[in-house]
């Protein structure tokens, strides 16, 4: 790496970076449906609006990772999405029809979706040969998740719900005089921007592509919740700080639960299958405790459950993905992963979710999000008794048909 002058201040930039640019993330996700139904939209034109921006990511992922490998200057990138973020949010909050609304929150999520791909690419760049890790940074980013969800609620209690539009703008241009504080990176260490290639080879291993379908299932009750708790909890009486305290709860273990599984979880596609199993029917107690939910507080304190269902489930995913797929082709692997996740289930839990809520309640929906990851739970079971028979043999790797990924997960094992 580079010698950068003046190189601890721009770690602690990096750090205050991260901690602003989760805060107005959480925000958004958190406040923001609480904002569309004030304006006069229902669930169904709420869930539609904020699955949008898994539609649009999957352009604006590629196309960013493109200029940023062409420019070679991610850090000015970032600063053109804060930008485009910062005006565009601010386009949402004034828009006066439902059209603008529709047509400023497309662009919005253009510039603020690939976010956090692109500064997670930054920032492993800025410290690329040092010594430092990127955990230390990411846990600045949940601080700054977890403590703008928490004093964010008694400010828009105490206010109204036109207040989120300044707290927005006042924590990206905190995030934005952070970046520009940074010197300039001479390189980056990229992102494939078109991590496809290898999808045809993903395709011919129909394990991947049951452990990618069960995913689905698992993530889509996910959708659903992260977009509509806010409302169910002020249905229930809540006040926007009880919403506060509950994405608070969720959040702020989570780095705890990712740093234990980091070092206590093996990396064997049998022990990975059946920690997936175990999380998935967490997932499936968590939404069915939803359901029977009967107070604010009750909401709250079962978003604990949040830290260990989402953070497990993600962490375990990620590293089955590592070797359920061979070598060269993981790039492609992990991008469908994300894909599934975050995009594919985004768009079906934000429709569907709406629908259900607008037209059969809120208890039909996490129900049927109970029903979905009940599912989930049976097929990685299945999956996992399956393994443990030894009845699946992973794939070889074309580079060295020698090696399976057998191999790979004892030299895995041997490293951790």
């Amino acid at each position: 790496m580079q010698e950068i002058p003046g190189k601890q201040p721009s770690f602690t930039s990096l750090k205050w970076f991260n901690f602003f640019v989760y805060g107005t993330v959480v925000l958004f996700t958190s406040f923001f449906p609480l904002y569309l139904q004030i304006v006069g939209m229902n669930k169904l034109e709420i869930g539609s609006l904020m699955s949008v921006g898994a539609l649009v990511s999957i352009i604006a992922n590629p196309f960013w990772g493109i200029w940023s490998d062409r420019y070679q200057n991610i850090r000015r990138i970032v600063l053109v999405m804060l930008t485009g973020t910062l005006v565009l949010s601010q386009l949402v909050f004034q828009a006066n029809t439902y059209e603008m609304v529709y047509i400023s929150i497309l662009f919005f999520y253009f510039f603020q979706g690939p976010l956090f791909a692109q500064s997670n690419t930054m920032i492993l760049s800025y410290i690329d040969g040092t010594s430092l890790r990127f955990s230390s940074f990411r846990l600045w980013g949940s601080l700054g998740w977890a403590l703008t969800a928490i004093l964010a609620g008694p400010v828009i209690e105490w206010t109204n719900i036109s207040v989120l539009s300044y707290l927005f703008a006042a924590l990206l241009c905190a995030a934005m005089i952070a970046l520009v504080t940074m010197p300039r990176l001479s390189h980056s260490i990229g992102i494939a921007p078109l991590p496809f290639r290898g999808m045809r080879q993903i395709f011919y291993n129909p394990f991947f592509l049951c452990f990618i379908l069960f995913g689905i299932l698992v993530s889509i009750p996910n959708t659903m919740n992260n977009t509509f708790v806010s409302l169910y909890i002020t249905e229930l009486g809540g006040s926007k700080t009880m919403i506060g305290l509950a994405v608070f709860l969720s959040s702020i273990l989570e780095m705890g639960v990712l740093v234990l599984c980091d070092r206590f979880l093996k990396r064997r596609i049998s022990v990975l299958l059946g920690s997936l199993a175990l999380v998935s029917g967490l997932f499936f107690l968590r939404w069915w405790l939803m359901a029977d939910a009967t107070t604010p507080l009750q909401v709250a304190l079962i978003q604990v459950l949040h830290c260990i269902t989402f953070g497990g489930f993600f962490y375990v995913g990620t590293q089955l993905t590592m070797l359920l797929v061979p070598r060269p082709y993981r790039s492609s692997g992990q991008a469908l992963y994300t894909l599934t996740w975050s995009g594919v289930s985004g768009i079906l839990g934000g429709i569907f979710g709406g629908w259900m809520y607008q037209n059969l309640g809120v208890q039909v929906m996490y129900q049927s999000g109970a029903i979905l990851a009940l599912f989930g739970t049976l097929g990685f079971g299945f999956m996992w008794l399956f393994v443990s028979r030894g009845s699946y043999r992973p794939p070889a790797d074309p580079e060295d048909p020698a090696s399976t990924l057998e191999a790979d997960e004892d030299r895995w094992n041997s490293r951790t």
